[in-house]
């Protein structure tokens, strides 16, 4: 989620165990003792599995990536800059229009039918399942795209978010979910084809999304328009997500709990509470009762949940699955383990939440695509726990094991997964640091946990290896599964970066040798892993703490540059990047731009809040009848090379 929004409505931890049991923060302490860090800043840490060590200041002005491509200077302006040697083009926008017969976007004419059939707003993730070639040799993908949430300042004239009209609620609505849209490249570059068959929008508004799984039909899932727990109108708040082996689409629901207005009171009061419910952020509530926390208490039960579509099946009912928990799930990013199981890796977007894993009890179908349909509504979902001697215990949450009984409030499994975080609280999980998108490396065992900021850490619970309260700029955590067995129970973990300014003593942060002053970032959000093992980083922080526009990074995670960081993208004043994804050839970068122009007295060029009539910045368009534009962009290297290529 945007930075400036998180801060906004977000700022408060509502763990109510912060401060009585250690956090991320004190079993990185407990780690690394100081001599243990002086050994990383001198590039000796091997023994703490840091290969290569990290360095506390840019050893280099060098200004080329590896792969010898010159990073943009770190900065902030209405445009947006790329690495020398590529080149980069807008791939789909905010209101292209993706159905036959539909004209150009006119902002000041917008409707709910028309948004419905359009691209959606604030683009998040990006996940591309391919396609067979065209007849003239076209490569063909089609391209997932999760909305995470929309800001009526920006998109209708004259308007604030709590201001809007019944119809500009429903638009809004219908600017959430995700897009399925057909793209193809001929030519060297990519373009989407408008009125393909897979075009698809899934919004706020679609009716009829299936709940499956341990926790469907339960009575807490009830409410008047669906007394049987089943089905559920709209996703929301679609922030990260992942695709499945067998080629579904997911999506993750994360911040749900601000859709919700109206007084929490009941037998729901507690579980509302531990998930912020009601946030106030929307004016929907006003409009539809479901939305109404005090008329239909039960309605907020029905979002924080993992959503999968079938992409290739554009009549397919889209089923959010139970099993994998509720919670504000980030991403939900799979990997098939050796085994034949597969794995889903999330993050709790919130400061001092967990880090979870579900393992499926069946196995991937080769033979049948078919066979798979329900795989994510049986498994095992874990919380992780970090041990100070670098161990991570996954500890399943399972009815009826340790404190999850009915003692403590959980009759069923479905308890269990309704209350996600209370479960996790009672078994002694780590409160981590915003833990975002959480992604494996199938190719070497690995798993990059983004943890964005914590500027609600105390002081006090500061270390060597992570030694600010406030943490403003955030980390990298490493895992190793044993032996690439991503279902493994216990694991390793270890420090890949610790974000912030390395030329500011007072950061504490820490990268790899040759990382130079455009190099550092702050506030890793969502990220992707290249064929080498490159790890792509975009970023959601605070552009003036950054002295930089957030952007796109390459980390280098193995050998004697281990830590080094690069900058690949910068974007334009007020948005973050996220859902960076690569073509299966590796030569077409895929990032989304979202947000553009938000926050506006932040940004010295503009100094006044943003709205539709006078934002910040005007991209992608730069045309006076446009408002700024979400978007989702390619880079291509103009050599013709892979990202991956060193």
């Amino acid at each position: 989620m945007s930075e400036k929004f998180e801060r906004r409505f977000e700022d408060s931890p509502v763990n109510p165990l912060v401060g009585r049991i250690e956090t991320i923060s004190d079993i990185i302490a407990e780690r690394y003792s100081r001599r243990d860090a002086f050994r990383l800043l001198a590039g000796a840490a091997a023994s703490t599995g840091l290969a290569g060590g990290l360095s506390s200041c840019a050893t280099t002005s060098r200004r080329d990536t590896t792969a010898g491509l010159p990073e943009p200077a770190r900065g902030v302006d209405a445009m947006h800059h790329v690495a020398g040697g590529l080149e980069e083009a807008i791939l789909i926008r905010w209101g292209d229009p993706l159905a036959d017969g539909l004209g150009a976007f006119v902002p000041a004419a917008q409707s709910v039918a028309g948004q419905e059939q359009r691209f959606g707003y604030n683009c998040d993730f990006i996940g591309l399942i391919p396609l067979a070639d065209g007849e003239d040799g076209a490569e063909r993908a089609l391209l997932c795209v999760n909305h995470e949430y929309t800001i009526a300042d920006l998109m209708f004239p004259g308007k604030a978010g709590r201001e809007a009209t019944a119809e500009e609620c429903a638009i809004e609505q219908a600017a959430h979910g995700g897009t399925i849209v057909e793209i193809e490249k001929r030519g060297g570059g990519w373009r989407y084809l408008q009125g393909s068959p897979y075009n698809r929008r899934i919004t706020g508004r679609t009716s009829g999304i299936e709940m499956t799984g341990p926790a469907a039909g339960h009575p807490r899932l009830a409410t008047s328009a669906d007394p049987e727990g089943r089905y559920v109108i709209g996703t929301l708040n679609n922030c990260a997500g992942g695709i499945t082996p067998w080629g579904t689409y997911l999506l993750a629901e994360e911040n749900f709990n601000g859709y919700f207005m109206g007084a929490r009171d009941g037998p729901e009061t507690e579980n509302h509470k531990r998930l912020g419910v009601p946030g106030g952020w929307y004016a929907w509530g006003q409009y539809e009762a479901r939305f109404d926390v005090s008329k239909e208490p039960n309605e907020p039960n029905r979002f924080g949940w993992i959503v999968e579509v079938d992409a290739l099946d554009p009549a397919s009912t889209p089923k959010k699955r139970t099993a994998l928990g509720r919670f504000k799930h980030e991403g939900a990013e799979t990997v098939l383990n050796g085994d034949g199981r597969v794995v889903v890796y999330m993050g709790d977007d919130q400061r001092f939440d967990y880090v979870y894993k579900f393992v499926t009890a069946g196995r991937v179908d080769r033979s049948e695509r078919g066979r798979n349909a329900d795989l994510l509504d049986e498994g095992t979902l874990l919380v992780a726990k970090f041990e100070a001697d670098g161990a991570v215990i996954w500890m399943p949450l399972t009815h009826g094991e340790g404190s999850l009984t009915a003692a403590n409030g959980f009759e069923s499994q479905a308890d269990v997964l309704i209350e996600t975080r209370r479960a996790a609280d009672l078994l002694g999980a780590t409160p981590m640091d915003r833990p975002e998108d959480v992604e494996p490396d199938p190719a070497r065992g690995k798993v990059y946990v983004m943890l964005t900021n914590n500027t609600a850490r105390e002081t006090a619970e500061a270390g060597p290896a992570n030694p600010r309260g406030p943490n403003p700029f955030g980390h990298i955590i490493e895992i190793t599964e044993p032996g690439g067995n991503f279902a493994a129970t216990s694991s390793r973990w270890d420090l890949l970066v610790r974000c912030g300014d390395p030329a500011d003593p007072a950061s504490g942060a820490a990268w790899g040798p040759g990382t130079s002053e455009s190099g550092w970032f702050g506030s890793p959000d969502n990220c992707t892993v290249d064929g080498a093992g490159g790890l792509f980083v975009s970023t959601d922080g605070d552009e003036r703490l950054n002295r930089c526009a957030n952007g796109v990074w390459r980390v280098e995670t193995e050998g004697l540059e281990r830590g080094r960081s690069t900058m690949l993208f910068r974007a334009p004043t007020g948005a973050e990047v996220c859902g960076p994804r690569l073509s299966d050839d590796q030569r077409t970068f895929f990032l989304a731009v979202q947000h553009p122009g938000q926050g506006g007295e932040d940004y010295p060029g503009h100094a006044r809040p943003s709205t539709f009539a006078d934002p910040s910045t005007r991209w992608p368009d730069f045309d006076d009848a446009m408002p700024p534009r979400p978007s989702v962009m390619t880079l291509q290297r103009r050599d013709g090379r892979r990202f991956s290529d060193a």
